[in-house]
């Protein structure tokens, strides 16, 4: 490797780290903004909670919703399990057919519908 291709390498590199360090530094010498420090006396809340007409909480509801559907997902999902394992078991070892690549699909998709309401 020649002497010019390393210090190149080096120039490069430092051609990079060189902005976000100016950045990092002129965030740290700007003094925190009034949404950034907030008032010892005045705690922070969250927004109001929306209630329905029928007088429950938006939040509740939705919540509820979430684990109905949860568990019909997961029902679905014992039951494309079953099926791939019975499948799987009168196929051959050579033989794949594309009925099971379909079931695993499905059943990644249902994994990642339910995950996806479970995070929120």
């Amino acid at each position: 490797m020649s002497r010019f291709s390393r210090r190149s390498g080096v120039f490069r590199a430092l051609a990079v780290i060189t902005p976000a360090i100016l950045c990092l530094e002129q965030g740290a010498a700007q003094p925190p903004s009034q949404a950034e420090a907030p008032d010892a006396a005045f705690p922070r809340q969250g927004p109001a909670e929306i209630r329905l007409p029928n007088g429950k909480l938006q939040r509740d509801e939705i919540l509820k919703a979430d684990y109905e559907q949860n568990v019909r997902d997961s029902a679905g999902l014992t039951r494309l399990a079953t099926e791939f394992q019975r499948e799987l078991e009168k196929s051959d070892r050579f033989v794949l057919s594309l009925g099971l690549l379909k079931k695993l699909d499905d059943i990644e998709k249902l994994t990642k519908r339910i995950r996806g309401r479970i995070r929120h």
